[in-house]
């Protein structure tokens, strides 16, 4: 089956090919024989009830500095491809939101992956607490009186913007800490948000493992273990990956969750949990693949295309 598929994501040129999943799936996509096109968020339109983009077929070659060629740039109308990969980084904000509109218009005759609506209704710190069981305690607001109780309750806690990635302003703030009042203050002023205050899990300096499920199914995982001095191991702080396998704890969770995840279209998913804890469920543009494959795992941008190939009509 040959399918064109466009790729929306940051512009080509400033990611950084060895851990970028949208780049193993934009070769997978190519070594399939599929016409690829390529482009940004800013270049996706609405004109006169049609969601158009201006593309360009791309080329992409592994090769770090030399990864890619570009075509002419053309309208398009995402209606007539056969799949769009959303593939652009958070925020998830506005700019974001709304291209998730745009995109649910032309779904599921074009298959979007993952599915616009259900990528719009759960954001990654929100979408986990339907799953209290699996957590750690967790509090979402920005009142000072709850946090101090969950504070008072828990000791040590980990806060962290509601609509943050990658890692950024991730503190942890000890039981008796006397900069909380100074942070409190600057999360006030940052984030008009509520924020995300969970019990600390001191066993983070272990590892913190990205689960890679694919329609519903567990199918690859790392575990990224954070730098000395720091609780945060998202690899682009300076999280080192390492391979792992999954516990029965981790498996439960995947059977739980998994149904969910298949229902609402989200076919490409990365978890974290810590500890036998789920933390997050990733649905933006998850990350792992390429490291779960350079680590000696299974080269999961093949699944994911055999699942994006299932879905398309033809």
């Amino acid at each position: 089956m040959t399918v064109t598929v466009a790729f929306q994501m940051d512009h080509i040129r400033s990611i950084k090919i060895a851990g970028d999943t949208g780049f193993a799936l934009l070769l997978e996509a190519q070594r399939r024989g599929h016409r690829v096109l390529h482009y940004t968020p800013d270049r996706l339109s609405l004109r006169d009830g049609a969601v158009v983009a201006m593309a360009e077929t791309i080329e992409a070659r592994d090769v770090e500095g030399d990864h890619f060629t570009l075509g002419e740039p053309e309208r398009v109308d995402l209606s007539t491809v056969d799949a769009v990969l959303m593939r652009q980084d958070p925020p998830f904000d506005l700019a974001y939101i709304t291209a998730t509109h745009f995109l649910e218009r032309i779904h599921p005759k074009t298959v979007v992956v993952n599915d616009p609506t259900h990528v719009r209704n759960a954001p990654e710190k929100i979408f986990v607490t339907h799953f209290p069981h699996l957590m750690p305690p967790t509090l979402i607001s920005r009142d000072r009186q709850e946090i101090e109780e969950f504070r008072r309750e828990h000791g040590d806690v980990v806060m962290k913007p509601l609509y943050g990635h990658g890692g950024a302003s991730v503190f942890k703030v000890g039981r008796e800490d006397p900069n909380f009042g100074s942070l409190y203050d600057l999360f006030s002023n940052l984030f008009r948000e509520p924020w995300v205050i969970q019990r600390f899990l001191p066993k983070i300096t272990e590892g913190d493992k990205r689960i890679i499920l694919i329609d519903g199914e567990a199918a690859g995982a790392i575990n990224r273990v954070p730098a000395a001095n720091d609780i945060r191991s998202n690899m682009v702080r300076g999280g080192a990956a390492k391979p792992t396998d999954l516990t029965p704890r981790e498996r439960e969770i995947c059977e739980t969750i998994g149904p969910d995840l298949k229902r609402m279209g989200l076919i490409l998913v990365g978890i974290d949990v810590i500890d036998g804890n789920l933390t997050e469920i990733n649905v933006t543009a998850p990350t792992g693949i390429r490291a779960i494959k350079r680590l000696g795992g299974p080269d999961l941008a093949v699944t994911v295309w055999d699942v994006i190939e299932s879905k398309v009509r033809r």
